[in-house]
């Protein structure tokens, strides 16, 4: 079902009108889509829920692959045919984030928020066909990625995620299913956990978008 005007959302009885409708084309106001993204999170998250400025610069680069501002995305050199990898000291609000920021682009494929030590957990206990299921067209976000065990079924290790993330590279390649993962780990702790071959995948199939390594654990 195509969405006859997908910058204006409707929460209950309030309407948040995102930017405005110029022709096909939909021109974004960032202070509007920030007033939405805090009522929504209240509403998923809890009252407790806010938007922080320190966090203004990331979300600006996020919202802006979202809503695939192209002008905007070619200053932070970021690939909107690409995913995120959203990367940042444990508490700083990755998975909130990613959780929150499919709602407002209504119009476009969603992705699920799959957290990386289920899928190993589901891996020791059913095999190899975990890794077949996840190298479907649906789109994911693999949360927390990096930090999962390792897999272990019938007396033989898997590197479980390291298998996934070669998959999804091929179906990026041949048929631009995206993927999206959150981390707390930088390039090199990433780097020894998969291998060379899956970080240099990793490089193809993500857009790296990280917090300030100093940002506070909000959930203290």
């Amino acid at each position: 079902m195509r969405i006859q005007k997908p910058h204006i959302i409707t929460e209950g009885s309030v309407q948040y009108v995102l930017g405005t409708m110029e022709g096909s084309q939909i021109s974004y106001d960032f202070d509007k889509i920030l007033i939405y993204l805090n009522a929504k999170g209240k509403l998923l998250f809890g009252k407790n829920f806010q938007i922080y400025q320190e966090d203004r610069e990331v979300l600006f680069k996020l919202c802006n692959y979202f809503i695939k501002d192209e002008a905007n995305c070619k200053k932070f050199n970021i690939d909107i045919n690409k995913g995120i990898l959203l990367s940042g000291p444990v508490g700083c609000g990755k998975t909130t984030l990613m959780k929150l920021l499919r709602h407002m682009v209504p119009h476009q494929k969603s992705y699920d928020v799959i957290p990386s030590r289920n899928i190993t957990f589901a891996f020791n206990n059913i095999g190899y066909k975990i890794i077949e299921d996840y190298g479907d067209t649906r789109f994911y976000c693999f949360d927390d990625l990096g930090v999962e065990p390792t897999g272990r079924h019938f007396g033989k290790n898997c590197n479980v995620l390291g298998e996934i993330l070669l998959s999804r590279y091929d179906l990026f390649l041949n048929h631009k299913i995206l993927t999206h993962a959150t981390t707390n780990l930088n390039a090199k702790e990433l780097e020894d956990r998969y291998g060379n071959r899956v970080r240099s995948r990793m490089r193809q199939l993500f857009n790296l978008i990280g917090f300030d390594s100093k940002t506070k654990d909000k959930r203290k």
